[in-house]
């Protein structure tokens, strides 16, 4: 089965590819409209003015492993946008070693100033985690670095949160409806997942693109760049197919396995019930 399902793979996936259509459209100084917008949408505010947001994501912190991350410097805030499609424990984890990373090159100029016995001043963090996948999730739901840790505290004190925004279609409509983008996206991914359970992987990303175009959705990053999208997508749905694959090749070589060691014990019993009928009872 393993073997079967394996042969429906046809795009091969691309370790370093990293640049993916989440950080592609809200992190990059070409569409810093629609940084903004997320930005604006998630805190309830309405700036307008993009020369007050600095896209400060960092683009060596691959040891994190946060491949879908996009980073806002904006108005004494720090904030943290991520999206996956699958909930992880660790996220916090991962947030706050991230944020650490950020805290450090920001201070980096000044970094004497923190020994001194005036108080730094350093941007408020914001983590937020944007879920799509396709298990049940809440609407929102908040991570707690706390949870982690081996002795739990109940003090409330040094705590790290990771907030996870569900934005598949029909949840938290007030919030994709004041972001066009981010509901683009959403719409985009979902008409990928239910055209890939009747095409091919690349028919169905074809298709995908062209009918967002088509309903002006995305549409000028779609048109701008097809290939590039074309190509992120292929690789982010068909590195889901290949982790889907592995647990079900995981899965068929332990049934294998039992089954072996099932003909092993029978073939055991087998001949303990030879002895038996030969030499009786084994004292």
């Amino acid at each position: 089965m393993a073997k079967n399902f394996f042969n429906r793979i046809w795009y091969k996936v691309n370790p370093k590819h990293k640049d993916r259509l989440f950080c592609r459209i809200f992190g990059r100084e070409k569409y810093k409209k629609y940084a903004l917008s997320l930005y604006n949408a998630v805190n309830g505010t309405n700036y307008h003015d993009l020369s007050k947001l600095e896209i400060i994501t960092l683009e060596d912190a691959i040891y994190i492993k946060m491949k879908n991350d996009v980073a806002y410097l904006m108005c004494g805030t720090i904030s943290l946008f991520e999206h996956q499609s699958s909930i992880n424990p660790n996220m916090p984890v991962r947030g706050f070693m991230y944020m650490g990373e950020l805290y450090s090159k920001l201070l980096k100029q000044g970094r004497d100033r923190i020994y001194n016995n005036i108080l730094v001043k350093i941007p408020t963090p914001q983590y937020i985690v944007f879920y799509n996948g396709t298990k049940d999730c809440p609407e929102k739901k908040k991570l707690r670095l706390s949870d982690a840790f081996i002795n739990p505290r109940n003090d409330g004190e040094f705590e790290f949160t990771a907030t996870v925004i569900n934005i598949n279609p029909g949840n938290n409509s007030e919030l994709l409806d004041s972001c066009s983008p981010l509901k683009g996206y959403s719409i985009l991914v979902k008409r990928i997942r239910e055209n890939v359970t009747k095409m091919p992987l690349k028919v169905a990303v074809d298709k995908a693109v062209t009918d967002c175009i088509r309903d002006d959705i995305l549409s000028d990053i779609l048109r701008e760049e097809r290939s590039s999208v074309m190509l992120e997508m292929l690789s982010t749905f068909d590195e889901k197919l290949y982790e889907e694959g592995l647990r079900e090749e995981g899965r068929a070589e332990e049934r294998q396995k039992t089954e072996s060691e099932k003909k092993r014990a029978d073939a055991a019993e087998a001949e303990l019930a030879k002895y038996k009928d030969k030499y009786g009872e084994i004292i």
